[in-house]
């Protein structure tokens, strides 16, 4: 109690001027942040797809060497499907859809199917090359505000699977093709 006997009333909550000010700059947040959101999505999805097909060609070439047979690697572009199966009594060992994950991307490859031998060795007579992209983004990789990145795999003729950024130019980086 003050001093002369008056008694003070405060209100609890917010003033309805306040609560407007305080949706206003959620507002601008959401405005200002959804095109880095959507970069970001588009990004995820690109990610998903190449991790999806490097770990189904390791998990292809892992089978090969365990049970000591050839294991097929076979995608089916531009969507970033894949079936990993075994070759003399084809069964599937495993598969992808770009459903889970993956809608937007889009793939482009030197060899739509990879074959693996009991040692882990390809079929290839060259290097194999996966580009998984994001035509959904307007731009070419990497050349936009957005920044939609396109990333690779790579299959070595000896087996050795790698993914790599196509747009990284410096030198000594392990994510540079």
């Amino acid at each position: 109690m003050k001093a002369g006997g008056r008694h003070r009333n405060f209100s609890s909550g917010f003033s309805l001027i306040e609560l407007l000010f305080v949706i206003a700059i959620v507002g601008l947040l959401f405005a200002f942040g959804a095109p880095s959101f959507s970069a970001w999505l588009k990004n995820m999805q690109v990610r998903n797809a190449a991790e999806s097909i490097m770990n189904g060609l390791q998990f292809a070439r892992t089978e090969a060497v365990r049970r000591n047979e050839v294991i097929s690697f076979a995608m089916f572009p531009p969507d970033a499907d894949w079936t990993v199966s075994t070759v003399i009594v084809v069964e599937t060992l495993q598969s992808f859809a770009s459903a889970e994950g993956a809608e937007q991307a889009q793939v482009a490859t030197t060899d739509a199917v990879v074959t693996f031998n009991g040692l882990g060795k390809t079929d290839l007579a060259a290097n194999a090359l996966i580009q998984v992209t994001n035509p959904t983004g307007g731009a070419v990789c990497g050349t936009d505000v957005d920044e939609i990145r396109c990333l690779n795999v790579t299959v070595s003729v000896g087996g050795q699977i790698k993914m790599c950024d196509p747009a990284i130019a410096t030198p000594g980086d392990s994510r540079r093709c």
